[in-house]
This record gives C-alpha cells, sequence and structure tokens, in this order.
C-alpha cells in the first residue's frame, strides 16, 4: 500500500463526486493535497471520473516526480498557491460553466470579480481576484496564482477556470462550489440582484482581517 494513501482516496473521492455532480467534465480539471513534504496530484489527460489511488503523481515541493504517472502540466501553480499559503493542505481546479463564464466576461473587476448577494459567500472569500490569461502550463501563471493566492484563497484564471484552496480537501472543494453556486446566481439574477452593502460586507469579512 502506498504511504498516505487514505488521504489520496480523499482526491478519488472528491474528483467523483465532482464529475458526477457535473462540476467537471471530460479531462478537465485538477486536484491536489499537500501531506508533509509530499504533494499528490491528479495525472495529465486523467477523468476526475476514473481515478485511482495507485497512478496518482506523487511529487516533492520542488515539482519533482516521486511515483505514479506523469502530473498534471497544471502542478505549477499547484506548487506555488501553496507556498503563497502555508497553511493549505489541499487545491481544487475546475472548468466548471458559470465561474468560467464569469473569467470569461468582457469588462470583470480583476481585483474582485464577483458582486457579494449572500453571507455566506462574503464570510468564505475575502476577494475574488482574477488572474491574468496565460496558456495553460506556462511559468507566469505560476507566478500570478502565487500573487493572488497571497490575497484569497479563491481565484478566477482569465478564461479559463477557478481555483479554491483549503485546510482540507473538503474545504477546496465546499469553497469550489460555493464559488461556482454564486457565479450561476450572477448570471441567473441578469442584473435585478440586490447586493449586500459595503458596509454589510466589510462586517462580514472582518474575520479575515
Amino acid at each position: 500500500m502506498r504511504p498516505d494513501s487514505q488521504r489520496i482516496q480523499e482526491i478519488v473521492d472528491t474528483a467523483r463526486s465532482l464529475y458526477e455532480r457535473g462540476y467537471s467534465f471530460g479531462t478537465a480539471g485538477n486536484i491536489s493535497i499537500r501531506t508533509g513534504d509530499r504533494v499528490y496530484i491528479t495525472p495529465t489527460n486523467s477523468s476526475f471520473a476514473s481515478l485511482s489511488v495507485e497512478t496518482m503523481s506523487q511529487l516533492d515541493l520542488n515539482g519533482k516526480l516521486l511515483a505514479g504517472n506523469k502530473p498534471s502540466k497544471e502542478t505549477h501553480f499547484h506548487l506555488s498557491a501553496y507556498r503563497a499559503r502555508p497553511e493549505a493542505c489541499a487545491v481544487v481546479h475546475l472548468h466548471s460553466t458559470y465561474a468560467t463564464a464569469i473569467a470569461c466576461l468582457r469588462d470583470i473587476d480583476m481585483k474582485d470579480a464577483l458582486p457579494i448577494f449572500t453571507p455566506y459567500f462574503a464570510m468564505r472569500i475575502p476577494s475574488l481576484p482574477v488572474v491574468p490569461y496565460y496558456p495553460p502550463g506556462d511559468l507566469m501563471l505560476a507566478q500570478e496564482v502565487e500573487r493572488c493566492a497571497a490575497i484569497s484563497p479563491a481565484m478566477l484564471l482569465r478564461n479559463h477556470g477557478p481555483i479554491t484552496m483549503g485546510k482540507t480537501l473538503l474545504e477546496a472543494a465546499a469553497l469550489a462550489e460555493e464559488l461556482e453556486e454564486q457565479s450561476r446566481l450572477y448570471f441567473l439574477l441578469y442584473g435585478r440582484g440586490q447586493q449586500l452593502t459595503t458596509t454589510q460586507v466589510e462586517e462580514l469579512r472582518r474575520p479575515f482581517r
């Protein structure tokens, strides 16, 4: 049995759940966990529907492959997210429909992409920065993710999709779902929504400061 097999099984189970509920499709997206000086990440060109403990990529914190299949080409930004947020032990990157649609809007606030309609979104995400567009796997993408991860545990990649981080995989995945639902709410409201006021949002976000 591989070391940390129980933790890796969490990736397998979480990924399958996200896939079955429509948060992932095809071979889009990737998930990683950090445990000690090891990072486990979904292999390149793998589907969330059919991952296994045996083939999960095992890396050191410098990105060197130690075991398993070839890792996702987006490994670099997972590692940079861990550098920026030492408390984070999981990173979830999806191409979920509504959050990706927000990332594709022409007019977007690159410092905080979504208006705030619900208190739980405000409490869980201090801001939603947007990383400028770079091709998948580009090292500049990792650099920008590191910058944004120091600000918030959630962000959008321009024309690409969301990234969320957490102290646990459950926390990171739940944040990804929260972000997707807030993005969906944005389009459903179609400009008719009553946003929380600046004062209300500041009060809700005070614990982040």
